[in-house]
């Protein structure tokens, strides 16, 4: 696997708190940063196609958030959003 070796700045806060976490699942710095920023890029591929999605059919109705919420485990908070 080819690997792009990156450097990186952040408050001493958060770099703490990345460490922590880290530690915590057993990986390395490199390991759970590198995840971390696969998780947010499916996030936001994800949010695109939803996006595209409403934009075709029509905005999620109240049912469907419900559905969702059900299925994914998660509580709807104010204005749809996952809690």
């Amino acid at each position: 696997m080819a690997v792009d070796r990156l450097s990186l700045t952040m408050e001493a806060q958060l770099g703490a708190a990345v460490r922590e976490a880290a530690e915590r699942a057993g990986m390395s710095v490199s390991s759970w940063l590198a995840a971390a920023a696969a998780d947010r890029l499916h996030n936001e591929l994800l949010a695109v196609a939803l996006d595209v999605w409403e934009a075709e059919d029509g905005p999620f109705d109240d049912d469907e958030l419900d559905a969702a919420a059900a299925t994914l485990g998660v509580v709807r908070g104010a204005r749809g959003h996952a809690t």
